[in-house]
């Protein structure tokens, strides 16, 4: 794939009124989340999930496109038809998480880094074949002032991940999603987030450059600038708005096809919110979202009560929340 046709497709990503849906939780992960609403964790409810998600009426209003995790790209509806093709038939772009996890970063006590790039290269060129035409890589960043983290070597190193898998992305003709998060764990007030934000952006865009990534043909899932989760104060909406936006301006480059943010824990009223007020202001590039569990929360708990009677009522859900954030990445939505 040419740049033109990644620019082209970054370009559908972040269209006007759409974000991204993230369905791509490993075993481990959807594991936990179908236990605490009680669904057995077997690789039939897991499939049976993923096509609820993918097949919710209307769901390309307001959704251009998905990230999916391994097992699930290579997945069918029950009719038999690939989630890939359903997704395409629909005008819903499939993505593929690239990542395998945090690991304990050596040398750093408390921090990690992301594992995954051995033979990269021929994963990307299978997903390519399976349907793919974006990738995400997620690397995590820890707050903790008492013990003085994030370490810069922590932040260079995971930015340096982010930028190796960018450019073996592009290599393979798929859009690199690049997500460096700042956890909201945490007793840091939003100034200490601030800092670490932008560290962390502009130690990812140094190192991009480094590696000749075109950012005509990327896309960074960005986290939001807001309190640590166990912050005495917490930051209002406008402050977080107003704070996420001016580091994203100080650092991201205006050539960038666009932004989607993580909820990265936000409940779902204050993911939407966050992102409608941020969407009052004139910005560089479009800002929209690439939500995971403040999009499916709700739905999830529907559909456990009865995973046949219920799926439609938990399809309105999935696609009420998508109709919410497509409006707060317009700046329309009202609470």
């Amino acid at each position: 794939m040419s740049i033109e046709q990644l620019a082209d497709t970054a370009l559908a990503m972040v269209a006007p009124g759409k974000g991204i849906i993230a369905i791509d939780e490993s075993n481990a992960t959807i594991a936990k989340r179908f236990e605490a609403v009680g669904i057995p964790n077997s690789e039939e409810n897991r499939r049976a999930y993923r096509e609820l998600l993918l097949t919710t009426p209307n769901l390309n209003e307001h959704i251009s496109g998905a990230i999916l995790f391994d097992e699930t790209i290579r997945q069918s509806t029950k009719a038999g038809v690939p989630f890939t093709k359903v997704m395409m038939d629909n005008g819903i772009i499939p993505g593929i998480k690239v990542d395998k996890g945090t690991h304990p970063l050596a040398g750093c006590p408390g921090e990690l880094i992301t594992e995954g790039l051995d033979g990269l290269r021929e994963r990307l060129k299978e997903y390519a074949a399976l349907g793919a035409r974006f990738a995400k890589w997620r690397a995590v960043i820890t707050i903790n002032v008492d013990d003085g983290l994030p370490t810069s070597t922590c932040i260079e190193a995971n930015a340096h991940a982010l930028a190796r898998y960018a450019a073996l992305c592009q290599e393979c003709g798929l859009v690199p999603m690049v997500e460096p998060e700042v956890l909201m764990d945490g007793t840091h007030d939003i100034d200490e987030c601030y800092s670490v934000t932008e560290a962390t952006l502009r130690a990812l865009f140094s190192a991009l450059h480094l590696f000749d990534v075109d950012l005509t043909g990327t896309i960074l899932k960005a986290s939001m600038v807001v309190s640590g989760k166990d912050c005495a104060e917490q930051a209002s909406v406008e402050e977080v708005a107003e704070a996420t936006l001016t580091c994203l301006k100080s650092t991201v480059p205006a050539i960038l096809p666009g932004i989607v943010f993580l909820s990265g824990g936000q409940n779902d009223h204050d993911a939407t919110a966050h992102l409608n007020a941020m969407n009052q202001y004139e910005t560089p590039w479009p800002l929209s979202f690439s939500y995971g569990r403040a999009m499916q929360s709700a739905a999830l708990k529907i559909w456990s009560q009865d995973l046949v009677g219920n799926l439609a009522k938990a399809q309105e859900t999935v696609y009420a929340r998508a109709r919410e954030n497509g409006l707060a990445a317009l700046g329309e939505w009202e609470s």
